[in-house]
């Protein structure tokens, strides 16, 4: 697939595999330093390029409208790439999301659009896209989800990190947001910690 970089075990061969879905301005190989942090060294990874490095044009809590068409041509990037791996005779559960910001937003978007049962999603500063957030049908079927972030980001309130836990947990999910005390838009160690006890059991 064109605009996928692929690392990690061969995607034929792996148990496990790994989406990383990056945030706005970046590249897809931005995140792959966070596949060694993790720990991911038995999962295919596959990291999604966003045309011009950014999966859509606004906030993520701008009118939904206002972000079209370039929501749903990058929610049908990662549709594809899901294909890509079920073509490869593998099940849901066991692909994994991983997303920073925008990355994350879309991450926890696509699986609330498409309930099922997957390996896990791990979304560092995001929450469901739209102004305000409608019902979602479907069963997440126990997917295990962290959601991490600031208490006050800027771009991310938590309260919209709280809204998506409550509106995933409707839909089945398994899930766990985590709030730090403090301003950054980042990554913390904590998370990752955090992140690979909840989703990964490491």
């Amino acid at each position: 697939m064109e605009g996928i970089i692929k690392t990690g075990k061969d995607l034929t061969t792996a148990d496990k595999i790994a989406i990383l879905v990056h945030g706005r301005g970046a590249t897809a190989g931005s995140l792959l330093g966070l596949a060694d942090a993790l720990a991911l060294d038995d999962f295919a990874i596959l990291a999604p390029q966003a045309p011009g490095n950014t999966w859509y044009p606004y906030g993520f809590m701008a009118p939904e409208k206002e972000n079209e068409p370039h929501l749903s041509q990058s929610l049908e990037i990662i549709n594809n790439l899901v294909r890509h791996v079920l073509d490869q005779k593998k099940d849901l559960d066991q692909l994994y999301f991983i997303g920073f910001s925008q990355g994350a937003c879309l991450s926890l978007e696509f699986v609330a659009r498409h309930p099922a049962r997957y390996g896990g999603v791990i979304a560092f500063t995001g929450g469901l896209i739209g102004e305000s957030l409608s019902p979602y049908e479907g069963d997440l079927k126990g997917t295990p989800v962290f959601i991490g972030a600031s208490l006050e980001d800027f771009h991310v309130p938590f309260s919209r990190i709280k809204e998506t836990e409550r509106m995933l947990t409707t839909l089945g999910a398994r899930v766990k947001a985590v709030g730090f005390p403090d301003r950054f838009h980042s990554i913390r160690e904590e998370e990752i910690l955090a992140a690979n006890q909840f989703v990964l059991n490491f």
